[in-house]
């Protein structure tokens, strides 16, 4: 994202509204209140916050000292909002300008900080009032699993189940006073009844086989296990026409009837790792009941393989939401359910879920969850079980589990870049430094030059220390040899130190002043002239 100066002179032009909000931030500006105008502006619609310019027309460039590394901010915007917020930093012959790029709300949804959804409000900020976010809330139509189901009555729904429901409220809120609730407390104090009427969604947490068979027979789930991909029953199929709380244990009990260990060899310890983890296996089924189509008359299906399993729910994903966002963006299609299961601490918070899979495969050393397949009409995720790289499962082991509770997705998301030798995006670059804190990851370089690879404890446990000698040490070698081919083209006429910025342009005009020195030293290279009409070239040996 790279604003150009004829874009910027036309925003400074423009009307301080809706999509613009200018602030000077000549030496500071407060990250909080920073969160608090990205709510803001993302619940109307999205927009920029330029800092470093003067609020009111004509207005100038003054340039901000404020948030001095904008891919740190950036980290900073997405653990407190759970949403990506671009950061852009551009430097001016006026001044130093930082931009930030909020993205629009989802439709159905709002922006919050600590519980509190902001609007702008002229200069300042302010609440939105509960009808506003009633209006918002109903953008995608009715909540399905908030509406009444005329002629269900409580004795249709499992008594066990809503007394497991009740128990892990109490124990949740550490509330002893609702454990002591009656079914009709519980149900009308969870919204999942109305004026003594019950909701979709309570069906779908605690209806009876004969309830749900009359009421929402489309709320089952379908579990087979197959050997292989060949076409043919399945070899085992069990369908769970029940509500959700009173079978979620039974399925995975099943899962994991056929859920075999890997073992590795790591010095004088063996690593057991299971095929199918519970925590990814549980939130990929709760995330299908909470927010599949109910609407449409299809079944959730759960098909195990012997190192794969695979949950299709019905409806595509909710609108918004895209495989390449699900980790930053949250649209719940059931809310009344979605609200449900986070009070007896199944959801902990919005989106939760996906992040928890991809935290498990990476540190299981597991192919990311997919959303191959996926489409309209239906979300197919797939987990895989298979370990790719054992050692690198033993070198996220060694980290301890203190550090490893304490990364973030983005965290290992950067890891996972760094292993396959990805290029990181700008989000995951600004995990970089925190990463080589904890001694997860070596620093090449300095400043905005610098590179990260993996630590040499990493490739001690890969088994591979010469590649990271080659990684850390040919670096080095390998920029010189191309300054020097460079130089070597140019005959006589040599080449200025702009142009050999150009040959390194990762590097800062420091690093490449170095490479360049430590050339001549070894008496490959010359310098001839001096300021502007300095020119190296290349030292010609006797005879050519």
């Amino acid at each position: 994202m790279q604003t150009s100066p004829e874009q910027l002179a036309v925003w400074l032009a423009e009307p301080e509204g809706v999509r613009l909000e200018f602030k000077e931030a000549k030496h500071r500006f407060d990250f909080d209140k920073l969160v608090c105008y990205c709510v803001a502006l993302a619940n109307e619609g999205g927009g920029k916050i330029i800092l470093g310019v003067t609020d009111r027309r004509p207005r100038k460039i003054v340039g901000t000292a404020a948030f001095e590394e904008p891919g740190r901010t950036e980290a900073g915007l997405h653990n407190r909002l759970s949403h990506r917020v671009p950061i852009e930093e551009l430097l001016t012959p006026q001044g130093r300008v930082i931009i930030v790029h909020v993205p629009s709300r989802l439709p159905g949804t709002a922006w919050q900080f600590e519980g509190r959804y902001w609007k702008r409000a002229g200069d300042d900020l302010a609440a939105l009032g509960d009808a506003e976010l009633r209006a918002m809330f109903a953008e995608t139509g009715p909540d399905f699993s908030a509406e009444l189901c005329a002629g269900a009555v409580v004795a249709d729904l499992s008594q066990a189940a809503i007394a497991l429901f009740r128990d892990r409220w109490a124990q949740k809120k550490r509330d002893a006073r609702i454990g002591g609730w009656s079914d009709t407390e519980t149900l009308t104090n969870a919204e999942l009844m109305i004026d003594g009427q019950l909701t979709y969604a309570a069906l779908i947490l605690f209806g009876t086989r004969a309830a749900l068979g009359r009421w929402l027979a489309q709320a089952e789930l379908v579990f087979e296990y197959r050997s292989s991909d060949a076409s043919g029953p399945a070899a085992d199929r069990e369908e769970y026409r029940e509500g959700f709380m009173a079978w979620q244990d039974a399925l995975w009990a099943k899962i994991n009837l056929r859920n075999d260990r890997q073992s590795y060899q790591d010095d004088f310890f063996r690593m057991d790792l299971p095929t199918f983890d519970e925590i990814p296996v549980r939130e990929a089924v709760l995330n299908a009941v909470a927010h599949r189509d109910y609407r449409l008359g299809g079944s959730i299906f759960v098909r195990q393989f012997p190192k794969r399993l695979e949950v299709v729910s019905p409806g595509g994903l909710p609108p918004g939401i895209t495989p390449e966002n699900i980790l930053d963006q949250q649209n719940p299609r059931n809310r009344r359910l979605a609200e449900a299961l986070a009070k007896c601490g199944l959801i902990e918070r919005s989106g939760q879920g996906m992040n928890l899979m991809v935290e498990s495969a990476i540190r299981q050393g597991k192919p990311l969850p997919s959303f191959a397949g996926t489409d309209t009409h239906e979300v197919r995720l797939t987990l895989e079980g298979g370990v790719r790289n054992p050692a690198f499962v033993r070198f996220m082991e060694r980290l301890g589990p203190d550090t490893l509770n304490a990364l973030s997705t983005q965290d290992y998301l950067a890891l996972e870049c760094l292993q396959h030798e990805r290029e990181l995006p700008a989000h995951l670059k600004a995990r970089l430094p925190g990463l080589a804190a904890m001694g997860a990851v070596e620093i090449l370089g300095r400043g905005k030059g610098a590179r990260y690879i993996l630590s040499e404890a990493l490739y001690a446990a890969l088994g591979a220390k010469g590649t990271h000698t080659r990684k850390k040490g040919l670096d080095h070698e390998t920029n010189k040899a191309l300054l020097l081919k460079h130089l070597s083209k140019q005959d006589t006429a040599g080449s200025a130190l702009a142009e050999l910025r150009q040959v390194l342009p990762a590097l800062p005009e420091s690093a490449v002043q170095a490479l360049l020195s430590e050339l001549r030293e070894e008496g490959r290279i010359v310098l001839e002239g001096q300021r502007r009409w300095a020119r190296w070239r290349t030292v010609k040996t006797d005879g050519v």
